[in-house]
């Protein structure tokens, strides 16, 4: 299957992969033709990018994080709790035990991610973007989790900053919908409300009898960076505790690669460049560096243009070397169609990357690939 911008689908093209509303479930299976109407419909609801069915490319499979039983369930348990909490008075009344209902999510997360030998940050399944928090909360606790098992923390160390990840924004449960929701920039007011959410979500969790402290303070702290320039306490450096520092990192890659209501997404390998103009000022260098080690900047099915001037579809990618994946070459330097042939970019060294396909053609096909 091969990655397309919405803007590039042609009614016709079958969908190669399921995407899912704010809930979890099901909103369009695999294997559906798009219709002119599907088309728009997904245009609307802030669908960036979809797998698509492609011959050229019917072997290559796209493997999610989690199974879809454990992502489901955390997805159901974050909008439950959430949704609870949302414009409720009195903060933390009635909002106890958090760690029975969490708790048992991060067993399961965790060890859906053991069950993986090199566990990578993948692009992950497509949703709507009507309710990014909970998916947003989801994304950010497999990112810090992935992050954490490469750095080498224990499981009850990786319990403890998984907890503090999906907790992060809990916060903005007590934001205004319409200060979330806002397409255009906010306000110096509005901004100050967003801001609280990190305050807010400290209070909330530092309450909880059997939510760890530490977990408080990643809710508190992952808006921090290195050079004092963060909120809502301006820390620096050492001020910053290790965990919210590594959850400050992936909450960033997840905010730039999800559609939200005011912006496009980033590609991931786009993200990643965003991050590192950030390196020692916002984000611990060596955090990022392990970061991009275990991201895969260009996902599975993504179009990409070669130093040689060749082009074609990733295929395959190398946990050690995730900046050089398989291509499958489907045309040459001068953009003629070839019988298509793998090129190693781990082993054909001096061959790069310098482009992906142009993501907002309107077209059906890639601009290399036409």
């Amino acid at each position: 299957m091969r990655l397309v911008s919405v803007n590039q689908l042609q009614a016709g093209m079958k969908l190669g992969k399921k995407i899912y509303n704010d809930e979890g479930l099901t909103l369009l299976a695999d294997g559906v033709e798009l219709t002119d109407a599907l088309i728009k419909r997904l245009a609307r609801i802030d669908i960036g990018y979809i797998y698509i069915v492609d011959s050229v490319t019917d072997d290559v499979e796209i493997i999610g994080m989690l199974q879809d039983e454990t992502r489901n369930q955390a997805l159901k348990v974050i909008r439950n709790q959430f949704q609870q909490m949302t414009g409720a008075s009195g903060i933390s009344k009635g909002f106890y035990h958090l760690d029975k209902k969490f708790s048992k999510i991060m067993d399961s997360i965790l060890d859906d991610l053991s069950l993986q030998e090199d566990p990578m940050i993948m692009l992950l399944d497509m949703h709507t973007a009507d309710n990014y928090l909970y998916v947003h909360s989801l994304n950010v606790c497999l990112y810090t989790l992935v992050l954490g098992i490469a750095h080498g923390y224990s499981k009850e160390e990786l319990r403890v900053i998984g907890l503090g990840a999906l907790l992060h924004d809990i916060g903005k449960t007590q934001v205004p919908i319409k200060i979330i929701q806002k397409p255009g920039k906010l306000s110096e007011d509005e901004f100050r409300h967003m801001q609280a959410h990190t305050e807010i979500g400290y209070q909330i969790l530092k309450e909880e009898p059997n939510i760890p402290l530490l977990a408080a303070h990643c809710a508190l702290q992952h808006h921090e960076r290195i050079d004092g320039s963060g909120y809502p306490r301006g820390l620096k450096g050492p001020q910053i505790h290790e965990y919210a520092k590594w959850l400050g990192v992936a909450d960033s890659y997840d905010a730039m690669t999800s559609n939200r209501v005011y912006k496009k997404a980033m590609l991931p390998h786009q993200a990643v460049e965003a991050l590192y103009v950030g390196s020692g000022t916002l984000y611990e260098q060596k955090q990022l560096e392990l970061f991009r080690d275990r991201v895969a900047i260009y996902p599975l099915g993504l179009t990409v243009k070669l130093s040689t001037g060749e082009s074609g579809v990733v295929v395959k990618i190398d946990p050690s070397t995730p900046h050089r994946p398989i291509v499958r070459v489907l045309t040459g330097p001068e953009g003629e169609k070839v019988v298509p042939f793998e090129r190693d970019l781990g082993k054909a060294l001096s061959v790069v990357i310098v482009d992906v396909a142009d993501q907002g053609d309107s077209v059906g096909t890639p601009k290399y690939l036409s």
